[in-house]
This record gives structure tokens, C-alpha cells and sequence, in this order.
């Protein structure tokens, strides 16, 4: 797993075992999801969503604690995958970053608590699935309108996106901050430490890992 630009985010790309069977990947592995996050990623919830070309879904985020950390790929088409930096206080406040998830290299991104996410279609049926440390509580959960031109996000070009009626009426970055619905970075990073503190603790017996193909 690799660090993306934004605190608190990673991409990782699988190693794929092809033969003429066809092709065998861990998409998750929990030792390795440790050593390169200091934590675990405890399963509450795992969606799935299937996607016109042009969908766009997001910018989602909820209150910290426990908020929802995602860890994300797309396993049939492809989407643009986009991490945002919603988090009052952080170095990279107001800051995206988009990695492509395809079920060619079928990487995963994961998301700590606190930080937006969003995606786009590039593909029809393009269909993603993520685990989730929380499950869906609708009285926590919060959007910013992935169309705020002070994000500056870059979707797909020549398509008009389709938003859900929800998405498309959530506020602007800047206003979602007036309102103080946005996580600070302080309390992101204290989160993440009782996180971390707990894994340290759990983390004693682990076995080695090894790869099946």
C-alpha cells in the first residue's frame, strides 16, 4: 500500500496470479493493511453499487467519531475514484486526488475516517464495492457538491454528470464549513491514534502471510 498525497489515504495494487483457469487476487489482506496503516480495518458494512457511464456519486463524508472508513474497488468497468480533503485544519484542506479503479489492475483505495469521497463512471455498469469500518447512520452523514467549482474537481470530459437529487443540492465546500459540519484534522488524527493504540494492542499474534493463487 502507497500513501496518496492527502493524509490518512492509500492506494494499493494487488499482485494478480493469471493461468488458464483464469486469475486469483487478495483485493484485502488485514497483516498488510496493518503494517502500512499502523491499524485495523474492522468490517461493519460492505456495499455495492452499479453505475451508468457519467454517474457521479458524492462528495460523502461523516461525523468524526466513528464517521466510515471505505476501502474501495471496482470490479467490472471502471471509475474515477477521488479523495478529498474535508477536514478543517489539514495541511491539505479543500485538496483532491483521483486514482483510477478498473478490473484491469483492480487496485483498491482506502479512506481513513473523516475524509470525502467520491467517484465517477467511466465505464457502463461499472459496478464498485467497499468495506466499511461503520455502518450507515443517515443522522451523521454529510455531502458537498462534488460540482463546486472552488473544488475544482476534474470528471469525466464531454459527459454531463448524473448526480442523485441529494448530491446535486449539497452545499459548496465553503459553505458545508460555515455550517461547522466538517471534521477538524485535530479530531481526524486523535480518532485515528485510538485506532492505531488499539491495534498495537490486538496485533501481538498475528501469523504470517501467504498467498494462495
Amino acid at each position: 500500500m502507497k500513501p496518496l498525497s492527502i493524509d490518512g489515504a492509500w492506494v494499493y495494487q494487488p499482485r494478480q496470479f493469471d493461468d488458464d483457469r483464469g486469475t486469483f487476487l487478495e483485493w484485502f489482506q488485514g497483516q498488510r493493511f496493518r503494517e502500512a496503516t499502523g491499524r485495523r480495518l474492522d468490517l461493519a458494512q460492505a456495499n455495492c453499487s452499479v453505475s451508468h457511464r457519467g454517474v457521479l456519486r458524492g462528495v460523502h463524508f461523516a461525523d468524526v467519531p466513528p464517521s466510515q472508513a471505505k476501502y474501495v474497488t471496482c470490479v467490472r468497468g471502471a471509475v474515477r475514484d477521488v479523495v478529498v480533503d474535508v477536514r478543517t485544519g489539514s495541511p491539505t484542506f479543500g485538496e483532491w486526488e483521483a486514482v483510477e479503479l478498473n478490473d484491469c489492475e483492480r487496485n483498491v483505495v482506502f479512506l481513513s475516517e473523516g475524509l470525502g469521497h467520491a467517484f465517477q463512471a467511466l465505464t457502463d455498469e461499472a459496478t464498485v464495492v467497499y468495506l466499511c469500518s461503520a455502518g450507515y447512520n443517515p443522522g451523521r452523514e454529510h455531502g458537498i457538491n462534488p460540482l463546486d467549482p472552488d473544488l475544482g474537481i476534474e470528471w469525466l470530459d464531454g459527459v454531463d454528470p448524473v448526480l442523485s437529487p441529494k448530491d446535486a443540492a449539497a452545499p459548496s465546500l465553503a459553505a458545508a464549513q460555515a455550517a461547522g459540519v466538517l471534521p477538524s484534522y485535530q479530531e481526524c488524527r486523535a480518532f485515528w491514534h485510538s485506532l492505531a493504540s488499539a491495534t498495537g494492542a490486538a496485533s501481538e499474534s498475528t501469523e504470517p502471510i501467504e498467498e494462495t493463487p
